[in-house]
């Protein structure tokens, strides 16, 4: 595996026990997010190092930087049609380019000033956002929020084919630790390396409802 990587009780004394936070593995230039798909799929874009194909563009497809979230979505790569889970290392000015165009998929009277606003909000991006209750490794839900990112439209041809800078097929490594999860045994188990992503626009952040700017401000 290509990812930096960890024992899980190293990586939680690392990371918020609450809060709204974007949670992922990421370098100065990169910014790893993940997806599970079907063989056929998942196949042709580690093969092209992008996704055709069968993939469809005319259909949201959602982005998850967090890999837990990831494995409790997908049952660790056990789920019919989310059997291969892809590492996508995208640009990092592509991440933040899909934060600052992220709506929220539901009204936050905090964020829009009518429904209606948020309803137009809606219909103009071709970027969704969901905080989600984040989830320990045996499926637990935490008080931890994690974010993902659905994806379509010009934002979704650009992911799909443009941002990319590398893929990883990670089942291989969701296999060998998943025998860890169903024992229980975290002292053993490893997990991709994630810290608290920094996002530098703060306005984008306050519209995200990100904790770390509540704590700022």
């Amino acid at each position: 595996m290509k990812l930096w990587a960890e024992n899980y009780s190293t990586s939680i004394l690392r990371l918020p026990k609450t809060g709204r936070h974007i949670i992922a593995q990421y370098d100065e230039t990169s910014v790893v997010v993940y997806q599970a798909y079907r063989p056929a799929i998942a196949h042709f874009a580690l093969e092209h190092s992008y996704f055709g194909g069968e993939f469809s563009l005319n259909r949201m497809s959602w982005i998850k930087p967090n890999f837990l979230w990831m494995m409790y979505r997908s049952g660790w790569g056990t789920k019919v049609g989310q059997e291969v889970i892809l590492a996508i290392r995208i640009k990092r000015s592509a991440f933040d380019t899909l934060l600052a165009e992220a709506v929220h998929s539901s009204f936050v009277p905090e964020v829009y000033s009518s429904e209606a606003e948020w309803k137009q909000a809606v219909a103009q991006s071709s970027v969704r956002l969901q905080w989600d209750p984040d989830h320990h490794p045996s499926g637990a839900k935490l008080e931890r929020r994690a974010i993902q990112l659905g994806l379509r439209g010009e934002m979704l041809a650009q992911y799909a084919r443009d941002w990319i800078v590398s893929i990883e097929d990670m089942s291989p490594f969701v296999r060998e630790q998943y025998p860890f999860v169903q024992a229980g045994n975290w002292a053993q188990l490893i997990v991709p390396s994630e810290s608290v992503y920094p996002l530098a626009d703060l306005e984008t952040a306050k519209r995200l409802q990100l904790s770390t700017v509540e704590a700022i401000v």
